[in-house]
């Protein structure tokens, strides 16, 4: 597992003084505001130096030490800023996407094996995972609770409870 993920993107400045808004690629930009640091890189060895952050129309603002007018700020635009896991709590039954990715996906009640998730589609209803079996073939279940019996991160699957139908067919050629 990544010890440091994707936030989100430095997408342009706001105002005069080099404050920063960042698309966020978490669950919401109130997610993000409560961590303490972001960083310049997956390995943490560049802490972007965060002063101050705040949920504005659906993004972050960002001040970062350092940055203090228009022209610092825009030579920033399009860098991603990563978050330290262990830096947030998530709640009970709630995961990393990225910890998703690759877990077996196998049926709750039988054991069959449908494949394994390659994808994490974000929607706005629910999640949907994209599950490719060991002959490229795609599936995609929806990510919702009463279809999931269990999620074991460490033990690297998930046991589904899948309706008829979705993995029945034949799939779609990747």
């Amino acid at each position: 597992m990544k010890q440091y993920l994707e936030a989100g993107k430095i997408v342009r400045t706001h105002g005069v003084r080099g404050e920063l808004v960042m698309e966020v690629w978490a669950d919401s930009p109130e997610f993000v505001a409560k961590v303490k640091e972001l960083y310049f890189d997956e390995g943490g060895q560049h802490p972007a130096g965060l002063k101050s952050s705040r949920p504005h129309k659906g993004r972050l603002l960002l001040t970062l030490a350092g940055v203090d007018t228009v022209e610092q700020g825009d030579r920033l635009r399009g860098r991603v800023l990563y978050l330290n896991r262990d830096d947030v709590a998530l709640p009970e039954g709630r995961y990393f996407l990225e910890d998703l990715i690759g877990l077996r996906a196998v049926d709750g009640n039988t054991g069959r094996e449908y494949g394994r998730i390659a994808e994490v589609i974000t929607a706005p209803a629910n999640n949907v995972y994209r599950i490719v079996d060991g002959e490229g073939r795609d599936y995609l279940y929806p990510a919702v609770e009463q279809m999931i019996k269990r999620t074991d991160i460490p033990g690297g699957v998930i046991e589904l409870l899948p309706i008829p139908g979705i993995f029945d067919g034949e799939g779609e050629e990747a």
